[in-house]
This record gives C-alpha cells, sequence and structure tokens, in this order.
C-alpha cells in the first residue's frame, strides 16, 4: 500500500508532503493556520494505523476512499480537542498499513477520534439529526473520540453527543464495511445535577432489528451483550428521557466491540438465553 501525507493550505497549495511504501512520517516545521487541512492518500482502501497529532495518539481505522481530508480546528472547533493539539510550530504525523493482528482480534469498532463532519471515507463515522446549538463540543464526533471523562461537560475532555433537547435524537455509527458486533458500550454524561439521563434506548442494527436496553443514573460503563451480528452500521434511538427537572441528558461515549467480518473466531459463537 502506498500511503501520502500531505498539508495543504486554505487556497490547495501543498505545504509539505511525504510518500512511502506502507508507513511514511511527516514533519512539519511550521504552525497551522486556519484553513489548513492535513490529507490521507492511499493507493488501495485498507485499514491503517493513523497518528496525525502527537496529543491524540494512533488509532486503528479504515480508510474506504482513497483519500481523507481533515481540517485543522481553529476557534470553537477546538472546544472538542485537547488545548495542547495541532499547536506550536513542529508537527510529527504518521500513517501505515495496520497489520492483521491488529485488526483480527475483538477490539472497539466505534472508535475514531479524527472523524468530523466533512469526513465520507474514514470509518468509523458518526453523524446526528441534532446537535446542542451546532456546537463542537456536542458533535456527535465525540461520541466515538475515546473520550469518557464525563463529571462536566462543555470542553475537552469532557466532549460529548448533545441533543439540543430533541425527543427524536438519533445517533449513527457507520463502519464503512460489514463487522461482526456482539456489545454495546454506553458512558452517559453525568454531571449531575446539571445532566439528566435517559432510562431506556433503543439501537437499530443495519440487519433490520432493533433492540430495547435499560439504562441507570450513572456515569459508570453500561454494558449490553448482544447475539453476535453482521452490521455495516448501528443507529441509537427513541431516548427516554427520566423524570428528573435537568433537561439536558447526552452521551459522553459509545463503544460497539466484536471483529472485522473476516476475521470471525470461535470465541463469539457465544450462547444467549
Amino acid at each position: 500500500m502506498e500511503l501520502t501525507l500531505k498539508i495543504v493550505s486554505l487556497d490547495g497549495t501543498v505545504l509539505a508532503s511525504s510518500t512511502g511504501q506502507q508507513e511514511v512520517f511527516l514533519v512539519y516545521r511550521k504552525s497551522y493556520l486556519d484553513g489548513d487541512q492535513i490529507v490521507v492518500e492511499a493507493s488501495e482502501p485498507g485499514h491503517v494505523v493513523l497518528a496525525l497529532e502527537d496529543a491524540i495518539g494512533s488509532t486503528a481505522v479504515y480508510l474506504l476512499g482513497s483519500a481523507f481530508a481533515f481540517n485543522i480546528p481553529f476557534g470553537a472547533k477546538r472546544a472538542s480537542y485537547s488545548p495542547r493539539a495541532f499547536q506550536g510550530d513542529i508537527h510529527r504525523l504518521y500513517v501505515r498499513k495496520a497489520r492483521q493482528d491488529e485488526i483480527a482480534p475483538r477490539r472497539n469498532l466505534a472508535l475514531n477520534p479524527f472523524d468530523d463532519h466533512a469526513n465520507t471515507t474514514l470509518f468509523p463515522h458518526a453523524q446526528a439529526n441534532a446537535e446542542t446549538r451546532g456546537e463542537a463540543a456536542f458533535a456527535a464526533r465525540n461520541a466515538i473520540d475515546g473520550e469518557k471523562a464525563n463529571d462536566g461537560h462543555g470542553f475537552w475532555p469532557y466532549t460529548s453527543w448533545g441533543i439540543n433537547r430533541n425527543p427524536d435524537a438519533a445517533l449513527t455509527v457507520e463502519f464503512g464495511r460489514p463487522v461482526m458486533i456482539d456489545e454495546v458500550v454506553l458512558y452517559l454524561r453525568a454531571d449531575f445535577p446539571h445532566d439528566s439521563w435517559w432510562e431506556r434506548a433503543s439501537i437499530t442494527f443495519s440487519d433490520g432489528e432493533t433492540r430495547y436496553f435499560h439504562l441507570e443514573k450513572s456515569g459508570a460503563a453500561q454494558s449490553f451483550r448482544i447475539e453476535p451480528r453482521t452490521v455495516d452500521w448501528i443507529r441509537l434511538h427513541t431516548l427516554m428521557k427520566a423524570d428528573d427537572p435537568s433537561p439536558f441528558p447526552a452521551l459522553t461515549q459509545i463503544e460497539i466491540w466484536g471483529q472485522e467480518a473476516g476475521y470471525l473466531q470461535s470465541g463469539l459463537r457465544m450462547k444467549f438465553g
């Protein structure tokens, strides 16, 4: 797999570029400017390990298309990133083809700290029909960014998906390819008493089935095992708010555990009563 990393300005000028086979590094010795993008190009679709910012770390993701462009966050959009991220005048980026032993095991398939609204090629990808005031601190992407601190809200590391008080709010996580899943884990935002919570939630799978889950007033992980199934996406919806004075239930993180569909192991063939 040939891989390329680029820094591209608002007017399309390539400010820096590096290309390699299977793995590539790029060191950019300037400060980012508003409008700059990080572009990842690959000669073929596949799993890659991506590290676009050293304050965020590396993540195994699936690149469906030939390129992914990430807009460097400025202004209010920085609220959902570490204050150290994308700062300074030297930046180390890398991308490499993922090894089989990294993608075959059971893992959280809903993790992508580089997701954003414009993303259509780097999976998983989260999107929602409601986000509180359209603010970055409450965007759908926050539900899959890996940040689980949930006793606050409104800024990093207290990122969350806020539903803007919409009773019909729904969050969809797309995987970009078939995956075999067996567990869903929810972290409700727990900035009580500012926050309320949901007593029940529904999840519809791309195979057409819907499951219902009862939730508790808790900031701890709430885990729900499901019969292993192959899906392309899941949708969290029909969120039933608790009878609580606060109008602000929110989701800090969703984890969806399973394996790549091509790597199903006998250990996943469990019995469900």
